[in-house]
């Protein structure tokens, strides 16, 4: 019986490593989280029933871009298909979630009057930039890069939510 040498192909292969759904669904939730909050205090509602509507809509919107970033993943993968591939690709989106997380607590928050709920979106800004920062710090460290190369990443990742923040400031 001769021995092969083939490699055996991985059964349930994942075509991204889970660095990089943190990251990308870390740096989506959070520009998603920086841009809904803009949006939701336009027009000057700031009690604690739209900020408890806030957090919900927030919630809503990060699993409603989960679910259709998973299914757009999926349906983009021209092989064929296992029986629950589809689950996996949309557990894969969990990051974009959980980085909306914070921001839905701190609008939840100001909802219940753990804190005024009038101003809560310039916390919830500095939140969101510092979690895009930290996104990019983190995920450059993880790739082996330097100090300095991390920072200048986590530095660009949060010029999104600063974009986000001066677009805000702009159209107001």
């Amino acid at each position: 019986m001769a021995q092969t040498t083939e490699a055996v192909p991985d059964p349930q292969p994942h075509p991204h490593d889970t660095r990089e759904n943190i990251l990308f669904g870390g740096v989506y939730g959070a520009v998603l989280a920086c841009s809904m909050v803009a949006a939701l205090t336009q027009y000057g509602h700031t009690d604690k029933a739209s900020r408890r509507y806030d957090a919900v809509w927030l919630l809503v919107t990060a699993g409603a871009s989960a679910l259709a970033h998973g299914y757009a993943h999926y349906i983009a993968e021209r092989a064929p298909h296992r029986r629950w591939d589809a689950l996996r690709t949309l557990r894969d989106e969990w990051p974009l979630v959980a980085a909306a997380l914070p921001t839905v607590l701190l609008l939840a928050g100001a909802g219940w009057g753990w804190w005024p709920a009038n101003g809560v979106e310039y916390a919830a800004f500095v939140l969101n930039i510092a979690l895009l920062f930290a996104l990019g710090l983190v995920t450059a460290r993880w790739s082996a890069r330097s100090w300095m190369v991390a920072v200048v990443i986590g530095a660009v990742d949060a010029l999104l939510g600063v974009v986000v923040v001066v677009a805000n400031a702009l159209i107001k």
